[in-house]
């Protein structure tokens, strides 16, 4: 059975697996399996594989931003609006067939904006050059995902599936957990608060799936399973996305009221820009350039 094959299995047995106190070891291991295999996806293709041509662009400037979406949502004219690059755009799907970059010249700056191929679904296990695109979008110090309104929430949870599966983070923070390995002594653990989803037995065998026997392990939050195994694991990117809404003009005003108020969203009509839409570009990247978080009320 392939690593794909056994992803899948495991996903399967976690969704059919009902959620309570008398399953929360068996999740929890089933989770740190998953996360074993899902790293095995991040790692670099084999000499003689493909190459990816188009996809080595050097990052440059002050900061580096990708547009990621599915075919058709208006990637390319998004950057050919906000940039000096032209990116073709056309009435099909897959017009971009590599990553394009162009240059947001912003308070003396210089913001790297990457047009990448539109992603489908299935990317992270490689369909339609997904690894690439996602390999790409993990150098990024911001996100901007393009959706179509006419599809609901359904691309952008498409999209975050996906991203999430390869270790990418969106719009949260590094999990506040202690963690380093150590040559012997056992498991040491301990909380700086009372933890009510984990506790000492659930953390032991998680790092005994990861084969880890000897470790100091604090929490300093309430934290998850889940961000405990991304702490162990080390590859998770944690980054700011702005969560930009295509084609309004052809949903009603009541649905485009309800996404435009959504945590990090904004609404905008053929790529023809709203000063809203500017408005919080330009917050993220003043944020960007002083090193702080897009994750700010401000944009709730």
């Amino acid at each position: 059975m392939g690593i794909l094959e056994k992803i899948s299995e495991i996903e399967k047995e976690i969704a059919r697996t009902q959620k309570n106190k008398a399953t929360e070891y068996h999740l929890g291991l089933l989770k740190a399996k998953l996360a074993k295999y899902r790293s095995t996806l991040l790692e670099p293709a084999k000499k003689g594989g493909e190459k990816g041509e188009g996809f080595d662009v050097l990052k440059s400037g002050d900061a580096r931003v990708a547009l990621i979406g599915f075919p058709s949502v208006g990637k390319s004219t998004m950057l050919s609006t906000l940039t000096k690059t032209q990116s073709e755009a056309a009435a099909y799907e897959f017009t971009t067939l590599t990553c394009i970059p162009g240059v947001i010249e912003y308070k003396g700056a210089n913001i790297q904006l990457l047009d990448l191929p539109g992603i489908i679904e299935g990317a992270a296990q490689g369909k339609g050059r997904g690894r690439q695109v996602i390999a790409v979008a993990r150098t990024a110090d911001l996100i901007l995902m393009m959706c179509d309104a006419t599809k609901g929430d359904l691309q952008k949870g498409l999209l975050e599936k996906e991203l999430e599966s390869v270790g990418i983070r969106l719009n949260r923070r590094k999990p506040n957990i202690y963690f380093k390995i150590k040559k012997g002594g056992g498991i040491a653990f301990n909380s700086t608060l009372t933890l009510t989803k984990v506790d000492e037995k659930l953390v032991q065998m998680i790092l005994h799936e990861y084969k880890i026997f000897n470790a100091e392990v604090l929490f300093r939050d309430d934290c998850t399973a889940d961000e405990l195994i991304d702490v162990i694991s080390g590859n998770r990117v944690y980054l700011p996305c702005l969560y930009v809404y295509n084609k309004i003009d052809q949903i009603p005003m009541e649905e485009v009221d309800r996404i435009a108020r959504q945590p990090f969203s904004v609404v905008v009509r053929y790529c023809i820009y709203s000063p809203l839409f500017i408005f919080f570009l330009f917050l993220c990247l003043d944020q960007l350039l002083g090193k702080g978080m897009v994750c700010s009320k401000t944009m709730r």
